[in-house]
């Protein structure tokens, strides 16, 4: 018989450390089924990653995944945990002590990740605590597996014949997979127990009441009938989400309450009915986020229905000193624009309808701040809880405290949504066309560059109001070849888009979106 080797296979150390981890993990979500107050150990991890990485870094997810972030940081974390715990399985099958206190040592991460999420009860660390300890047991298990398996003549000893080395060998595999179906089956139940949490049945229930002031009806003129440009209306499904949330927030209406204090003459509590029965009015909006690179899809245009925040925040008695409005949603996070803004004629909105439906989850539900002409990185607050008057000496809201500017204006800017780049096209009369915006300013002409030829001015479609983009179309005769088409946007006050390129650090990207694109 060969020599027993001085420590355990490193692979299959490493596959038990691997699925130690999981398990652990997995522990973790089932844990997090028992009460809507609990978060699993990587929603809280990622969450303060979320928190803590330098903005640049945030710029560059958004950059490369989009609105794929979100799904892009959890693989990244699952990944890294995995890699964490083939590693822990190496160390432990020389010592299983440094194994075990590394995964403990990932539990206490977990435990503090998770008693920093806002309103955290002390039991909070309760899925990091429990799926440790599972995770070190089921360590044990498949380490001494292990053991068994590459020193049968442990088993010679005791009498037992040639075939009992085979099967303490496949004994690792054994454990192994039982390991992995108790993991899965944890996980699986973990989250179907957390749907129990889902706010959609809250959402299904609400019955929105008709507007106060209906918005005019959509004109035809409004939306130009060629292929492939963005329709003037973003159905909600397709509207773009960027905000910090792993996952989506699930707030029941009849559980939430708005609460608008600071420096006002009375501070104001209003529940979801409350909001229901106020005179709600429904408005036309694109919004714009400000991650949105020249030519991106961060922007979208819906119907709002909600009430206006000046009346209801003059409800409670604005301090003369105020001069920013501050909203914050349930978790801590905060937007901040001026109060000014609520003096001109926009209609900022407390929003809580969105293209005839109440908010989708993901757009907010039960209620969110809409803006006109401001990013949403100051405006656009989800999940609002919370309406606070202040200064802007007294308090940096969530983005500008990670220097982003405090001045969330939107730039002029137009789209060409097609051709698409590197697309072929048939020669002949081809159309480009595409949308423009400029919030609150509005939309006066689109011109459009094609090769080195002359700017020339595009068809408009009719304009529905100044705080909504504007679909645009120019048709040229190209022959066959590559050739590049260029737009730039001229806003209602006469001001041309800039061609200086920027990207949208600190204050929203510029320049002119150019398209490159091949007639056959």
């Amino acid at each position: 018989m060969a020599p027993a080797p001085d420590h355990p296979s490193l692979v299959r150390s490493g596959v038990a450390g691997l699925l130690a981890a999981g398990v652990a993990l997995a522990v973790g979500e089932l844990v997090a089924g028992i009460s809507g107050r609990l978060s699993a150990p990587v929603i809280s991890v990622g969450n303060r990653i979320v928190d803590a990485v330098p903005r640049q870094v945030k710029d560059l997810a958004i950059d490369w995944f989009g609105t794929n972030d979100k799904i892009a940081l959890l693989t990244g974390i699952y990944v890294l945990v995995g890699l964490f715990g083939i590693a822990v399985g190496v160390l432990a099958a020389r010592r299983f002590a440094i194994g075990a206190a590394g995964i403990a040592a990932f539990g206490v991460v977990g435990v503090w990740a998770a008693g920093q999420e806002v309103g955290a009860p002390w039991w909070a660390g309760l899925p990091s605590v429990l799926g440790a300890i599972v995770g070190i047991g089921a360590l044990a298990a498949l380490l001494s597996s292990i053991e068994h398996a590459d020193h049968p003549e442990a088993i010679d000893r005791l009498g037992a014949d040639d075939g009992a080395g085979l099967l303490a060998r496949r004994g690792f595999l054994q454990v192994a997979a039982g390991a992995a179906v108790v993991g899965a089956a944890a996980f699986a139940t973990g989250r179907w127990l957390q749907r129990r949490f889902s706010a959609a049945a809250s959402r299904s229930a609400v019955q929105l009441p008709a507007p106060a002031e209906e918005v005019p009806e959509l004109a035809d003129a409004v939306t130009l009938d060629v292929e492939g440009i963005s329709p003037f209306i973003t159905p909600n499904r397709d509207f773009y989400r960027i905000d910090t949330n792993l996952t989506v927030p699930q707030l029941a209406a009849e559980d939430w309450e708005l609460r608008i204090h600071g420096m006002v003459d009375e501070e104001i509590r209003l529940s979801y009915q409350d909001v229901l029965d106020l005179d709600l009015v429904e408005e036309r909006i694109t919004m714009t986020c400000v991650s949105n690179e020249v030519g991106g899809g961060l922007v979208g245009n819906a119907t709002w229905l909600g009430a206006r925040l000046r009346p209801l925040l003059e409800r409670a008695g604005i301090d003369p000193k105020a001069d920013q409005v501050v909203g914050r949603a349930f978790d801590g996070f905060t937007t901040g624009f001026p109060v000014s803004i609520l003096e001109d004629d926009r209609p900022a909105l407390l929003a809580v309808g969105m293209n005839g439906e109440p908010l989708p989850l993901v757009h907010g539900f039960p209620a969110r701040i809409v803006v006109p002409g401001l990013y949403g990185y100051v405006s656009a607050t989800k999940w609002l809880t919370e309406i606070e008057l202040t200064t802007f000496d007294r308090f940096d809201q969530y983005w500008v405290e990670r220097d982003w500017s405090a001045d969330g204006t939107i730039k002029t800017m137009a789209r060409i949504d097609t051709p698409g780049g590197l697309t072929h096209k048939p020669a002949g009369t081809i159309p480009i066309a595409g949308v423009a915006w400029a919030q609150t300013r509005g939309i006066e002409k689109v011109e459009v560059k094609v090769d080195d030829g002359e700017w020339t001015e595009a068809k408009l479609a009719e304009e529905d109001s100044s705080l909504t983009w504007r679909q645009w179309v120019h048709e040229v005769e190209l022959d066959a070849g590559r050739h590049q088409v260029v737009a730039r946007a001229t806003d209602g006050t006469g001001e041309v888009q800039t061609e200086e390129r920027a990207r949208p650090f600190p204050d929203g990207a510029s320049g002119w979106h150019s398209v490159t694109f091949l007639v056959d």
